[in-house]
């Protein structure tokens, strides 16, 4: 089945740290300079010939990256009690964006975040 994406992606630098297990360095507070993707999915473009306001994709995405950068992600509430790791990291970002973004023709939205060049995580929500 054929499908539009549609994407967007925004780089942040931030502070972490592992708890919970033997983590070696990863235990300590230490920074990533991540990217964060999103994509969204549909079936149908709009009257306009749109999936979805690519602005307000941007606009939302850089509000939640907001709240990441240069900042420390143990501290943030909703992350509270787990460990900030990417795979978390995509799961908080893909549930705050899909709270904000219309869900008119669209059918799936996924986030995945990178950490370095070689490792990331996604998280993909179907409607």
């Amino acid at each position: 089945m054929a499908k539009y994406s549609l994407g967007v992606r925004r780089d942040f630098v931030a502070r972490h740290y592992l708890v919970g297990g033997d983590f070696g360095a990863e235990g300590e507070l230490h920074s990533h300079s991540y990217r964060a993707e999103i994509v969204l999915e549909g079936d149908e473009l709009d009257a306009h010939g749109f999936l979805v306001d690519i602005v307000r994709v941007e606009r939302e995405l850089e509000k939640r990256i907001a709240r990441y950068r240069d900042g420390t992600l143990n501290d943030l509430p909703e992350l509270a009690g787990q460990n900030p790791g990417i795979e978390v990291l995509a799961r908080v970002t893909a549930e705050a964006l899909s709270r904000e973004i219309p869900w008119n023709g669209i059918d799936s939205l996924t986030v995945k975040i990178w950490e370095s060049d070689e490792a990331w995580a996604s998280y993909r929500i179907e409607i």
